[in-house]
């Protein structure tokens, strides 16, 4: 008997993996990102200004961060070259078959408002950053109860988990070493949201910004995220035709 649930999961999952490939390569996506630059208040400058050295190629952004160091706000302009090498070299992403049974109803049980968890970012050389997490997903994975930490990303829980398929002696099968990400849906502000379910479609984990560009800093894995399993779903590598050896994975 055909699961016709399952046939219409399987095809969102596949305009889903079409739409990752698409969105890396954009001129704004994550493969074109070059360079993030931070700027004291003292030496801040507009967009427009920034970019007028940089090629038609250039789109230059803004955002406020917080430094890790200082502690301080400061402006972060990113250049973005949609005729980057790496957006040239892009072949694909590898990712696991869709799987049914990596889709995990979980509870989410919402936290005092403006607590926060520290988060080591990659390039942070060891240092914290503290970041609110809205609440804890309660999840049983593979027999195991795990509490997870997911920070708020514009309304939508942003989950940095890593798991035992990036340890796996199979090269192909081997995911990004740092962690994967995945969204789970969450309406902040909600009455639903004082706790009920949550789903956790592992097969749309995806390999972090900071696995395509070292101009970006991603968010680690806490201890509470480091899962106790292979997650054989979602992404697994990136694919690039280099010259010099024309299989670079990540």
């Amino acid at each position: 008997m055909t699961d016709l649930g399952t046939d219409s999961a399987r095809a969102s999952f596949e305009k889903w993996r079409d739409w990752r490939a698409e969105s890396l390569t954009g001129p704004v996506g994550n493969l074109a990102l070059r360079e993030t630059r931070w700027l004291a208040e003292a030496d801040a400058i507009s967009i427009e200004e920034a970019a007028k050295s940089e090629p038609p190629s250039v789109t230059v952004t803004s955002v406020a961060e917080v430094n890790p160091i200082t502690g301080l706000a400061e402006q972060q302009l990113r250049f973005w070259d949609a005729e980057a090498e790496a957006i040239k070299n892009f072949k694909e992403i590898t990712a696991f078959d869709y799987d049914p049974a990596w889709v995990i109803t979980g509870i989410f049980e919402k936290a005092p408002e403006g607590r926060t968890i520290p988060f080591e970012h990659l390039r942070d050389n060891g240092l914290e950053r503290q970041l609110v997490v809205p609440g804890d997903i309660h999840v049983s994975i593979q027999g195991k109860k795990y509490n997870l930490s997911a920070f708020d990303d514009d309304g939508t829980l942003l989950l940095a988990f890593s798991d035992h398929t990036k340890f796996s002696v199979d090269p192909t099968e081997r995911t990004y070493g740092p962690g994967r990400f995945l969204f789970i849906d969450w309406a902040p502000g909600s009455d639903s949201n004082l706790g009920g379910e949550v789903i956790l479609d592992f097969n749309r984990s995806f390999i972090p910004p900071c696995g395509f560009s070292e101009a970006y800093n991603c968010p680690l894995p806490p201890p509470q995220n480091r899962i106790d399993a292979e997650i054989r779903a979602g992404e697994i590598q990136m694919i690039t035709s280099l010259p010099t050896d024309h299989s670079h994975r990540l």
